[in-house]
């Protein structure tokens, strides 16, 4: 009696971050050799068709399959069809509350060793490409490392219409444009481990408006600051508006944008920052670091114990960033049951010794931790992320939860370069570190101090703290460029004393302003000028000033004095005449004063000629 197999391949869904689907294990190894040939054409609605094509080889005589079963979960198949090469097979499917079962049967018995059997089986799925904002998010189901297939190929197909690929993770091996698709291929071992996560355009976009509650304690004034969401090589800040404006704004070592505001005694004061934030899938220009700076972010913290023995032992093993990664991503078990505001943060030392007990905090202190002790520079990223989780959600709908990831130096790009391990571990091995995507948001960054400035979302008052961060998907502003406010004016003219030109640059919003150059001339020449700006952030007031040169009747002193700054240019008349009509009045009265002492010495002489003989 001959032998009857029921294949079973299996799709699992993992309840995390993005709910990606995996292949699994091909029943009855050894007996079969199953090739996979999958093509996922994404249509422009995002709709996805995967085509499944198989072929399955006897690989003993007496030993044959009649039915293929499928279990689908957490997925929604619509259209399931089933064929070989001589028409239709009967497909049968069943739905549960998490999944679905398909079965085809096969319409005749292929026995002999070394037959072939091969068969399509085709579906319609709805979340495998999703459209957040301005991108086009694709998701394609990771292999597990059980799967039992001999040969496995996958042909991923977007239409041109998405626009440029933002990201893709893995490498693909080939890559072609046909018939108005993007098409990639990738083999077995291209995503056995991670499945496929692509982005497609250029960038991503998400409005935000951030509350902050200030209070000065003391009976005195006092200035207090906060932390503004700033730009960094894979974003770019737009502020509409931050009321009341600040005192003043500076940038940190770290790059995190610090506003003040000074506040009288036992005051309470609510700002408000609302704009749009663009994120970049690709390293943009930005200013570098400091040789300071990146020392700075190889110290031991609190938080991060670089001379702890054991990290420094981990160090010596994973001593490269994606080796770390590999290695906290699986390490550490992300806990749900910690999710929650005010939550003990852990550090990297007590993060290893509790690995189940893990949250986004304690994935990025181990990872900075053991970077650190290896040598290579690294920070943590407090922002926003978005997730479609339902274990999150829900919290972060009432409470502001926000997200921690880490960065590392790269010398060769000269940036740093974000990661996510956490959502590496949550998402089963999608790969987020040659890939970040485009849904983190940075709110602020730590490096020389593990846990200041603080975030957007912790400056709260009272004993019931309302949400304070909101965030959505948005569209770019119609106003992208800063048009500065230059004033340039001379002091009140004193004669006889050095006048000098006072600058007021502000910058009105809504983006910053990098290297700006001053520009002075005095009448056509162009003088040295040490006054240049590295940045200028949004309502923030640069003052600077330049001192007209001052000498004997207005010799050396420029008639006017032009300013180009910002592609705008200002003259300034220094009233040179006058300075001449003053320097010769001065002239003028010396000589006087010095004629009529003369005369009156003289006088005096003549008058009393005879006094002076007698002496």
């Amino acid at each position: 009696m001959k032998k009857i197999i029921f294949l079973i391949l299996t799709f699992f869904l993992l309840a995390i971050s993005f709910s990606k689907p995996f292949i699994s294990k091909v029943l009855a190894e050894g007996e079969f050799a199953t090739n996979l040939e999958a093509t996922y054409k994404v249509k422009e609605n995002g709709i996805t068709e995967v085509s499944n094509k198989i072929t399955l080889t006897n690989l003993f005589s007496n030993i044959y399959a009649t039915t293929y079963s499928i279990v689908l979960n957490g997925i929604n198949p619509q259209n399931i069809r089933g064929y070989d090469e001589k028409g239709p097979l009967n497909v049968s499917s069943a739905k549960n509350d998490t999944a679905t079962t398909i079965e085809i049967k096969f319409n005749d018995s292929l026995v002999g060793k070394g037959a072939l059997r091969t068969f399509w089986l085709n579906f319609e799925e709805s979340s495998f490409a999703v459209k957040t904002g301005e991108v086009w998010e694709i998701s394609i189901p990771r292999l597990s490392e059980n799967a039992n297939f001999n040969n496995y190929s996958l042909k991923l197909l977007i239409p041109e219409s998405f626009g440029q690929e933002a990201y893709i993770s893995p490498n693909f091996r080939e890559k072609n444009i046909s018939n108005s698709y993007f098409n990639y291929l990738f083999f077995k071992e291209d995503i056995e481990k991670t499945g496929i996560t692509a982005g497609f355009g250029q960038f991503q976009v998400f409005s935000f408006t951030l509350n902050y509650h200030l209070e000065n304690p003391l009976s005195k004034e006092s200035t207090t600051e906060i932390s503004l969401p700033p730009d960094t090589a894979f974003q770019k800040i737009y502020y509409q508006n931050i009321n009341p404006k600040p005192t003043s704004m500076q940038v940190d070592s770290d790059g995190n944008w610090i506003a003040k505001y000074k506040l009288s005694s036992r005051q309470r004061l609510d700002v408000v920052a609302s704009g749009q934030v663009q994120i970049f899938a690709s390293i943009r220009s930005y200013p570098k670091p400091t040789e300071d700076s990146l020392n700075e972010n190889l110290i031991e913290t609190f938080f991060w114990q670089t001379t702890n023995p054991e990290i420094v032992n981990l160090a010596k093993t994973y001593n490269t960033p994606r080796k770390i990664y590999d290695f906290v991503s699986t390490k550490l078990k992300y806990d749900y049951s910690r999710v929650k505001a005010n939550v003990e943060r852990l550090g990297a030392v007590k993060a290893l010794e509790n690995p189940n007990s893990a949250i986004c905090m304690e994935f990025t202190d181990l990872f900075i931790a053991i970077a650190r002790a290896a040598g290579i520079p690294a920070r943590e990223i407090d922002g926003y992320a978005y997730t479609e989780n339902p274990e999150i959600q829900p919290l972060s709908l009432v409470n502001d939860v926000l997200h921690a990831w880490p960065e590392y130096y790269n010398f060769k790009s000269e940036a740093w370069i974000p990661v996510d391990p956490t959502w590496g571990s949550t998402t089963g091995g999608v790969d987020y570190f040659n890939k970040l995507d485009l849904r983190h948001f940075t709110f602020v960054i730590h490096g020389k101090n593990d846990s200041i400035p603080y975030a957007a979302g912790s400056y709260k008052l009272g004993s019931n703290p309302q949400k304070d961060v909101f965030v959505s998907f948005g569209s770019l502003p119609q106003e992208r460029n800063s048009k500065l406010k230059i004033i340039a004016s001379l002091d009140k003219f004193i004669p006889l004393i050095p006048n000098r030109l006072n600058i007021n640059i502000t910058n009105p919003g809504p983006v910053a302003v990098y290297s700006l150059r001053q520009r002075i001339f005095f009448d056509k020449n162009e003088v040295p000028n040490q006054n240049q700006v590295e940045i200028l952030l949004p309502f923030q007031i640069y003052k600077s000033y330049i001192d007209i040169p001052f000498s004997f009747l207005a010799t050396k002193t420029p008639d006017k004095v032009m300013l180009q700054v910002d592609g705008q240019e200002i003259t300034v008349s220094t009233n040179k005449q006058q300075v001449i009509i003053y320097n010769l009045l001065f002239i003028f009265v010396v000589s006087l004063i010095i004629l009529i002492t003369i005369v009156f010495r003289l006088k005096k002489w003549r008058i009393f000629p005879n006094l002076k003989k007698l002496k």
